[in-house]
C-alpha cells in the first residue's frame, strides 16, 4: 500500500509540476509577448511623429527592432541585427499589428524568437516595425525550474510518508488483533481481542470476532458439560452391569443365567438408550440434512398413541385433521415418542394429547399445535427450561425414572427449532403442558 502510494503520489506530483511549469511557461510567453508590443509601438509611434529614432530602438539587451520602409530596405535597427536583412517577411493584418515565432534566419540556427510586426504611416508608403526576443524556454527559467520540480518531489515524499504512517496506524489494531488471536486456545477460550476506539470495519471486524470468539467458549463449555454428564449417564448402568456380574461370580449358586440376564437386560436398554439418543444429538448438531415432506401432524401423533395401548395408563387424543406440517416423519415421530414417554414415565394415570391449528403471526399460514399433557407432579415455573437442558434432572424421583435418559426433551426441542418452531412448557391446571408449534404447510 506504501508502494502504490508513493507511485500515485510521484505520478500526480509530476503531473502537477508539468501542468504549473506549462502554466508558467504560458504566462511567461503572454508577458513577453506584451512586453515586445510595447516596445514596438513606442518606435511606431517616434517614427510617424519624427519620421525617425534618434535614440536606442530598445532599451532592454535580448530585444531587437528592425524599421524597414515601404521597399523593404532596414532603414534603422538594433546593433545585434545591423547591416542584417529583415527579421521577418510577414506584414501586419488588418489591426496593423502581427505576432508570430520565427525561427532561424538573422536570429542564428536553431534559435527562435517571438516577432511582432505594427505598421506606420508615412507619407512616402507603409513602413513596417519589426520588434523581437528569444522565446521563453520550457523551464522559463533555471532556478524556477529546479524549485518546481524539487517542490513536487518533496511533496510526493511527504505525502508517501504520511500514507505509510497512516497505513502503519490503522493496521496496528489488526496486529493487536492477530496476536491475541494466536495466544487464545482451548486452555483460555474466555479471552478476547482487544476492539479498537475508532468506530471503522476495524472496530466492526473485533467487535464481530469477539461475538464468534463467545459463541465458540459457549459452545466448548456446553461440549465439556456434555461429555461431563454422558460420562456419569454411561457409567451408571455399566457400574450396575458390573456389579451385578460381581455378585453371580462371587455366589454362583444363589443366581441363574436368566435372573442375571434379566437384570443385565435393563441396563442394557438404559445403556441403549443413551447410546441413541446421543448419535441422535450428534446428527442434529451437525445439521444433518432431513428428508422434507407433507405430514399431517393429527395423523402422526394418532400412530404414536396407537402404539401404547398395551400400557398402564390412558391416553385421551383430541386429534383436529388437516393440520399439515412440512418436516422429516422419522425426527417428528420421534419428537413425539419422546413427549410421549416423558409424559408415560411421569403422569399419575391419564395423558392427553391434543393436535389444533390456530392464527400465529410469527408464521403465514399459521400454527400447527401440538400439546401432551399429563397428570402428574407437574414442573415449576422457574425450572421448566431446565428440563430441556441434555441430561438435566430435577429432583431424585425423577432423575431414577425408568428409561430416561435426559436427552428426549433436548432433542424434542432442537427437532422443533431445526423446523423453525418452537417447545415450550406452559401453564396447567394439574401435571405438565407441552406445547409444540410448527408452522403449517
Amino acid at each position: 500500500m506504501t508502494a502504490f502510494t508513493g507511485m500515485v503520489s510521484a505520478l500526480l506530483c509530476t503531473l502537477l509540476a508539468a501542468v504549473l511549469m506549462v502554466a508558467i511557461h504560458r504566462y511567461a510567453t503572454n508577458a513577453l509577448s506584451s512586453e515586445i508590443r510595447a516596445d514596438g509601438g513606442r518606435v511606431v509611434v517616434t517614427v510617424e511623429d519624427q519620421g525617425g529614432v534618434t535614440g536606442p530602438l530598445a532599451h532592454h539587451p535580448r530585444r531587437n527592432v528592425q524599421v524597414v520602409d515601404s521597399r523593404g530596405r532596414v532603414v534603422q535597427s538594433t546593433p545585434a541585427l545591423r547591416g542584417k536583412p529583415p527579421m521577418a517577411a510577414f506584414v501586419p493584418d488588418g489591426q496593423n499589428i502581427r505576432e508570430e515565432v520565427v525561427c532561424g534566419g538573422v536570429f542564428g540556427s536553431g534559435q527562435c524568437a517571438i516577432v511582432v510586426s505594427q505598421s506606420v504611416r508615412r507619407p512616402e508608403g507603409r513602413w513596417t516595425v519589426y520588434a523581437s526576443s528569444p522565446t521563453v524556454p520550457w523551464w522559463v527559467s533555471p532556478w524556477l525550474a529546479a524549485l518546481v520540480v524539487g517542490s513536487a518531489a518533496l511533496l510526493a515524499v511527504v505525502i508517501t510518508f504520511l500514507g505509510n504512517r497512516i497505513v502503519t496506524a490503522s493496521l496496528r489494531p489488526v496486529k493487536a488483533i492477530r496476536n491475541q488471536l494466536d495466544a487464545i486456545n482451548a486452555s483460555c477460550p474466555s479471552r478476547r481481542v482487544p476492539v479498537p476506539p475508532a468506530h471503522d470495519e476495524i472496530h466492526e471486524l473485533a467487535v464481530s470476532i469477539n461475538h464468534t470468539l463467545g459463541r465458540i467458549d459457549v459452545a466448548m463449555t456446553q461440549q465439556r458439560h456434555f461429555a461431563s454428564d454422558a460420562s456419569h449417564d454411561l457409567r451408571s448402568p455399566i457400574a450396575a452391569m458390573r456389579a451385578e456380574v460381581e455378585d453371580a461370580l462371587l455366589a454362583p449358586e444363589e443366581t441363574s443365567v436368566t435372573t442375571l440376564g434379566n437384570t443385565l437386560l435393563v441396563s442394557l436398554k438404559r445403556l441403549e438408550s443413551i447410546v441413541s439418543d446421543l448419535l441422535t444429538v450428534a446428527r442434529l448438531d451437525a445439521g444433518e440434512a432431513a428428508a422434507l415432506v407433507s405430514i399431517d401432524l393429527g395423523e402422526l401423533a394418532a400412530e404414536e398413541c396407537r402404539t401404547r395401548h398395551q400400557t398402564t395408563k390412558i391416553f385421551t387424543c383430541d386429534l383436529e385433521p388437516g393440520v399439515m406440517v412440512l418436516g422429516d416423519r422419522m425426527r417428528l415421530g420421534r419428537l413425539i415418542t419422546n413427549l410421549l414417554d416423558n409424559a408415560e414415565r411421569h403422569a399419575d394415570s391419564t395423558i392427553t394429547i391434543n393436535v389444533r391449528h390456530e392464527h400465529d403471526e410469527r408464521f403465514p399460514h399459521g400454527a400447527a399445535v401440538l400439546e401432551v399433557i399429563d397428570d402428574g407432579p407437574g414442573i415449576d415455573p422457574d425450572k421448566r427450561e431446565l428440563v430441556f437442558q441434555r441430561f438435566a434432572r430435577l429432583d431424585a424421583a425423577r432423575s431414577k425414572d425408568a428409561g430416561g435418559s435426559g436427552l428426549g426433551l433436548a432433542i424434542a426441542r432442537q427437532i422443533a427449532e431445526a423446523r423453525g418452531g418452537s417447545l415450550r412448557i406452559e401453564d396447567s391446571d394439574r401435571g405438565a403442558r407441552f406445547v409444540l408449534r410448527l408452522p403449517r404447510s
